[in-house]
């Protein structure tokens, strides 16, 4: 299906969690083959708008449009056959399964692929990431660098259109980073749109196309990465007035 406009439109999205308002009216738009970053300090509602994207629960007023579709009362199990996959910030694989079985999975599952055509996809996925010496490793038994190269592995997996990264650089070292964005570069040119949620600044300056910043469950700011670290209100959200 052709997209003509936003492959995602989120619009007017609040969500409360009893008497704590953890969303607020917020609205941006993402374009088709768009990295967009998703900034915002600890406690901000980044996580929460992403399972709210993800179908996982549901807002309490505002729309959510995926290719032209509303999808802001479909289930999660819905939202990723429809094409929108997502990271965890704590890895959530099947710990007694192998990086293998997990990504198989993600293909049959996510991707609705039968076995023959989600092995082939399986090596392809664990090639783009970096892990195929891990294929026949238990997830269970994985270091937390290796479990966060499998989340994304297993979302990947699935074939989505859009996919929502939580924090996939954390815990990495400096040296580890090149091959974070190296990774982010051939998503892209897989044809997947990326909304991305991270505190390594790196990441977002050199990957991001644009970014969206919420504090207290609001938008503050949105532009291109220079602009929004810059941005005086964005500098205050994070370190005080």
């Amino acid at each position: 299906m052709m997209v003509d406009g936003p492959i995602l439109s989120v619009k007017e999205i609040t969500k409360r969690f009893g008497g704590l308002i953890a969303l607020k009216n917020v609205s941006f738009d993402i374009h088709p083959g768009e990295v967009v970053g998703l900034m915002g300090p600890n406690g901000a509602g980044k996580t929460t708008l992403l399972s709210i994207i993800a179908g996982e629960y549901p807002p309490d007023a505002g729309t959510i449009k995926f290719k032209g579709v509303d999808i802001t009362r479909c289930s999660s199990h819905r939202v990723c056959r429809l094409g929108i996959a997502r990271t965890y910030q704590i890895p959530q694989p099947f710990v007694s399964l192998s990086v293998r079985e997990n990504l198989l999975v993600s293909a049959m599952f996510g991707g609705e692929l039968g076995k023959a055509g989600a092995e082939p996809e399986e090596e392809k996925i664990l090639n783009l990431v970096n892990f195929s010496e891990k294929r026949d490793s238990i997830a269970g038994n994985l270091s937390m660098v290796s479990l966060k190269k499998l989340e994304l592995a297993r979302a990947l997996a699935s074939k989505p259109k859009l996919i929502l990264l939580d924090e996939v650089a954390a815990g990495s070292t400096e040296i580890e980073i090149p091959e974070i964005l190296a990774t982010l570069s051939e998503i892209r040119k897989m044809g997947i749109t990326v909304i991305i949620v991270e505190h390594v600044m790196r990441v977002m300056a050199l990957a991001a196309d644009r970014i969206v910043v919420i504090d207290k469950g609001m938008k503050i700011a949105e532009g291109k990465p220079m602009s929004v670290m810059n941005d005086s209100r964005v500098i205050e959200a994070y370190f005080g007035a």
